[in-house]
């Protein structure tokens, strides 16, 4: 069976369209665009190509119901999620089956992806019932203070191709519980599963005009579009810094509220006193999650010089023993990247890199035949100036660096203009406190290489953006305050 077959079972023609106030529509130019399959090339299927005046006329579908849905019961907003949650439970192959199709991961990640990605649902199902403000006496006397927390109103939501599930359920669920409407546009690479997503909250009986969904090959007019109305109050955004930094200058004429979170550049600090085995098995896991498309992936590995030998050889072990291939085949480990551009940019990393004095243990090149494929790397004695130490790899590229004090690690971890994840493996309880201050990351992972949780606060700072998603933290983005004094 082929993948454009295999896309046939798991989605209808109708919901490969536009979804606009409640209806499943064709762009009116009649444009569409091609989904690739990453793994060979091939044309998956076929998408309805946005134009800006329709992605307007999603916003006044977003307005029209605003009002109403935010003045719908919380306890309904919450039954909503809960049951789009259950629905990706039940569904839960089918959904992986087509993110591993559009995206590459092998379809065993993408399964944990629905359910790491469903559960932002359940827990903001549970969040919409505790919204609340606060009611206090004026310390001054003869009055009382109310705080009342109200939605920001509609919002504009871009999301990326890496997690096309996870990073849209943690930017409609809280939205939903919050009582915004919104507009998505997911990303052209891997707009299906968005697609699939919206059919099951349609289904789960989110009102119609709640959810727009504006798949597109014209982002950039149309998030200008959308921006220059006032009628936007809230932009968040999932992706590159460099689009961030657009997003954020194009929200400043309406003073739209925003949350990005943008690149990363995620150290990965192996201490002498690290248990070696849990910290082969943690770069692992941080390293390799999404074949490392992923902005909390492990992109430097900063490692004692005492036990960097022995560190890099298990490491080169384990990453040499996966296996690449199409991520719907059995056994496979490592899926393609997303396109031909990836595969370039990583490759060029690793060249430079070799250049520069690393040497290659393992990997180092891509495999023969069709697909946007690398095998996954480890380099050793990298120098700390290398490009490779300095730039997003998004790959399956383990590039090894030393260190021999805890100051000296602590500031090559920080010199970076990224601030999102960051790991570090240690016995010392006392360092482990001092790391945790020092670094200038929003994320730190101690002796694990997983640290996202839809029930703790994700994002960073500096140049990784700012705002946080999930948490009690991830609600509050989409809520304003509003103080009432009452004289008494």
């Amino acid at each position: 069976m082929t993948g454009s077959d295999r896309i046939d079972s798991l989605l209808s023609p109708e919901h490969r369209n536009l979804f606009v106030g409640g209806t499943w529509r064709e762009a009116d130019d009649g444009r569409r665009f091609d989904v690739v399959d990453p793994a060979d090339g091939s044309v998956l299927a076929t998408v309805a190509d946005a134009s800006p005046d329709e992605a307007v006329e999603a916003l006044d579908a977003a307005v029209a119901v605003q009002a109403e849905w935010a003045a719908t019961a919380p306890r309904e907003r919450s039954e909503i999620l809960r049951r789009a949650w259950q629905l990706l439970q039940d569904r839960s192959d089918d959904v992986a089956l087509l993110m591993s199709l559009e995206m590459g991961k092998p379809v065993a990640e993408a399964k944990g992806e629905v359910g790491y990605g469903s559960e932002f649902f359940r827990w903001f199902a549970e969040e919409a019932v505790r919204i609340h403000g606060r009611w206090m006496n004026n310390p001054a006397g003869g009055s009382r203070l109310l705080t009342i927390k109200k939605p920001v109103g509609p919002c504009l939501f871009v999301t990326p191709w890496n997690f096309p599930l996870a990073m849209g359920t943690r930017k409609i669920g809280p939205a939903i519980a919050a009582g915004c409407t919104m507009v998505v546009k997911p990303a052209a690479s891997t707009p299906l599963t968005m697609l699939a997503l919206g059919a099951i909250l349609e289904e789960a009986g989110l009102p119609a005009g709640v959810l727009n969904i504006v798949p597109t090959t014209r982002d950039r007019d149309l998030s200008q579009t959308l921006q220059a109305d006032d009628r936007l109050r809230k932009v968040s955004f999932t992706g590159s810094t460099a689009a961030g930094r657009v997003l954020v200058r194009q929200s400043a004429d309406q003073l739209q509220r925003v949350s990005m979170e943008l690149g990363g550049n995620a150290p990965f600090v192996v201490f002498a006193d690290a248990d070696l085995d849990a910290a082969v098995d943690g770069a692992m896991v941080a390293k390799m999650r999404n074949m490392g498309e992923a902005c909390t992936s492990a992109n430097r590995f900063l490692v004692h010089a005492d036990v960097a030998d022995e560190f890099g050889t298990r490491l080169a072990a384990r990453m040499g023993a996966l296996t690449v291939g199409r991520g719907q085949d059995d056994g496979v480990d490592v899926g393609p990247l997303i396109d031909e551009k990836a595969v370039e940019s990583v490759s060029q990393l690793v060249t430079d890199a070799v250049h520069d004095g690393a040497r290659l243990l393992v990997g180092g090149g891509s495999p023969d035949g069709p697909g946007y494929f690398y095998n996954p790397t480890v380099l050793v004695d990298v120098p700390a100036e290398s490009a490779i130490n300095a730039e997003e790899i998004f790959g399956p590229v383990a590039p090894i660096t030393t260190f021999t004090t805890d100051e000296e690690a602590v500031a090559a971890a920080n010199a970076t203009e990224y601030g999102l994840a960051s790991y570090v493996y240690t016995r010392d309880l006392a360092r482990t406190i001092k790391l945790a201050e020092a670094l200038e990351f929003g994320m730190v992972g101690v002796n694990t290489g997983l640290v996202s949780n839809p029930a703790a606060p994700f994002g960073g700072m500096k140049a990784s953006g700012f705002g946080r998603e999930g948490g009690f933290e991830g609600i509050e983005e989409y809520l304003e305050t509003t103080y009432v004094a009452i004289p008494v």
